[in-house]
């Protein structure tokens, strides 16, 4: 370990309130995102401790009073990681249009791509839009979201609403975004499994989606993205449009994008030519202000974070609802079983695991569509989210928002947003009769 993650060690341990409750069983009401995978033992055991630690722990802006947690900013949305993923959580929309976006992001960029086929920054506020940044450095500004609701009814005349979100976006520092630019406003989802869903091998995502058009029901397709390690195009995997190709450069870009914490995966801050505050105080500050060591130690944290067990599967009405879930057509997407490849970590190697995903793109239709291309993944796109912890997110985090933007209120309102590919699948929901609606959402809850 080297100085810089021992002094970081070290800091976290000036905080002993923030880890004071032990690890405990894996459906233990809050801290049920917060388990190791099985057999983690010994030293395995404290380096996990150490990755969450980090993981949670409030950075400031350098110098600060604790060496190697210090090089906030210049531009940032949270102090942590946690801050967004709380308790490896997921975040949710604000509750009011006044209350500030606090676990979601404002992606940016201008119409084409990149070099490698991704997004273009946008020219004056670069690849997200922050709300918060270090003194000295202008704030870039402020998103608002507010709803309307559209009524809806299901098949036996029962009403339902779903709201549908707009944004504004106020105290702009650099002037206006532009009637070209495209934005993409994304809530931080659960970070369970993470490593799970890394270890399955690239071939077998392929493999699916060669099945699935095959077979004619859906159309997904993997997303290929810029590996930087490898400097290659490799299949994505992680983010809501799978625009990352692993969990190390999803969390080196998090680290970057959302924290303003550079690395040896991305070096440089985030300051577009006309912010020039920013650029000079991310000339000022070292370079990378961190490295592989803690890099690797929070992404091993996340990478063994176990996903809850199904609760009550033989339940004669959750078991009915999964029978109903498969007759939708909800499983043609949502893929109840995956299996990992070769890993030199045991715990990651060649499991079963159930995340209910395909990890691949669809289509979902214009409802959802935020017109933002990434990569391969088109405006309409959007890759599978896993549904494994579905039911434990209103214990975790408080609330029961899904969808990318947190849109839904509820599962139900998730399943009546889905078009394109999700269409028939919706439909079939929609027109079950109110007893197998029931079950199909005990059923989602009970994963």
């Amino acid at each position: 370990m080297t100085a810089r993650l021992l002094a970081a060690a070290a800091a976290t341990l000036l905080l002993p309130a923030l880890f004071a409750s032990p690890l405990q069983a894996a459906d233990d009401a809050i801290d049920a995102f917060r388990q190791p995978l099985p057999k983690l033992s010994g030293a395995l055991i404290e380096r996990y401790r150490l990755g969450r630690q980090l993981f949670e722990t409030d950075w400031a802006a350098a110098p600060g009073p604790h060496p190697g947690l210090d090089g906030l900013g210049p531009l940032f949305d949270r102090l942590s990681c946690d801050g967004c993923h709380t308790r490896a959580g997921r975040g949710q929309p604000p509750q009011r249009p006044e209350f500030p976006m606090i676990s979601m992001v404002v992606r940016l960029s201008a119409p084409g791509s990149d070099a490698h086929g991704g997004p273009l920054p946008h020219p004056l506020y670069g690849e997200q839009l922050d709300r918060n940044a270090v003194a000295g450095v202008p704030i870039e500004g402020n998103a608002r979201v507010s709803y309307t609701e559209r009524p809806g009814r299901y098949g036996d005349g029962t009403p339902y609403s779903l709201r549908e979100p707009h944004y504004r976006f106020e105290s702009l520092a650099f002037g206006p975004l532009g009637d070209n630019t495209l934005v993409s406003v994304r809530v931080a989802p659960a970070l369970i499994g993470t490593g799970l869903l890394d270890a399955v091998p690239a071939q077998e995502i392929e493999a699916i989606a060669a099945e699935e058009k095959r077979e004619g029901k859906v159309a997904g397709r993997p997303n290929r993205v810029w590996n930087i390690a490898a400097q290659a195009l490799r299949v994505g995997r992680f983010g809501w449009k799978a625009g990352q190709p692993h969990l190390r450069q999803q969390n080196a870009q998090a680290f970057n994008r959302d924290i303003g914490i550079t690395n040896p995966l991305y070096p440089e801050n985030d300051c577009t030519p006309v912010e020039a505050a920013c650029r000079a105080a991310a000339v000022a500050a070292r370079h990378p202000k961190i490295g592989d060591d803690f890099l690797d130690a929070v992404t091993f944290y996340l990478a063994h974070l176990a996903p809850p067990a199904q609760r009550s599967p033989t339940d004669p009405r959750i078991a009915r609802g999964a029978a109903l879930f498969t007759e939708a057509g909800c499983a043609a997407c949502h893929r109840p079983s995956l299996e990992t490849g070769d890993s030199e970590d045991t715990a990651l190697a060649h499991k079963i695991i159930h995340p209910y995903t395909d990890l691949l793109l669809h289509d979902l239709g214009e409802g959802l569509a935020d017109g933002r291309p990434e990569f391969a993944a088109g405006g309409r796109s959007w890759r599978t989210a896993p549904l494994w912890g579905l039911g434990l997110v209103e214990v975790v985090n408080g609330h029961t928002t899904l969808l990318h933007d947190g849109r839904a209120r509820n599962a139900a309102e998730a399943i009546l947003w889905h078009g394109g590919e999700g269409e028939r699948a919706k439909e079939a929901f929609r027109n079950m009769d109110a007893d197998d609606r029931a079950a199909l959402l005990a059923f989602l809850y009970s994963l």
